[in-house]
């Protein structure tokens, strides 16, 4: 029930500013961005494996937003590296943007979120149409790219990446 005042034979409700009435002191505090749960993502990981260096870096979760660069180091050259951005859209849904040099930039929506996996999807690319990033028990992270080929073939690749020193 609304305060009310007595002025000059009127009766007038009082309507408070949002927090200083009643009903408003015991509302529940707006939930945690879905973002934060993926704080095990930051950091750097590394993968040496037939010859090259694969590094992947992420900062922790900040304003909605979490960057991440990449690069893939054969021969003493760098062959590959890329952009991402995680980012929180409208409703706490996650979209993962990727932009690998030289190739138009990528988007994807988050399909899972857990406190040790994210999952993206873009059924409208061909590969990668899936990315997975999920933290092992060991501590490894583990990336998943999963799509088809040129030829319409399953195609899957696997880094694990291990955590490396700043």
């Amino acid at each position: 029930m609304l305060p009310r005042i007595i002025f000059g034979g009127l009766i007038l409700a009082l309507v408070l500013p949002a927090g200083l009435g009643g009903a408003d002191k015991h509302k529940a505090a707006p939930p945690a961005p879905v973002i934060a749960k993926l704080t095990w993502l930051a950091g750097n990981w590394h993968q040496e494996k037939g010859g090259r260096l694969a590094d992947e870096q992420w900062m922790a979760p900040a304003g909605g937003v979490m960057l991440g660069m990449s690069r893939t180091v054969a021969k003493g050259r760098v062959i590959e590296q890329a952009f991402r951005q995680i980012r929180e859209g409208p409703g706490g849904d996650l979209f993962y943007v990727l932009q690998v040099t030289g190739q138009p930039e990528l988007a994807y929506q988050s399909s899972t979120v857990s406190e040790s996996e994210i999952v993206f999807e873009n059924p409208e690319q061909d590969y990668p149409r899936k990315i997975s990033y999920r933290l092992q028990s060991d501590g490894s992270l583990q990336v998943v790219l999963e799509g088809v080929d040129a030829e319409g073939q399953p195609k899957v690749t696997e880094t694990a990446f291990q955590k490396a020193a700043p």
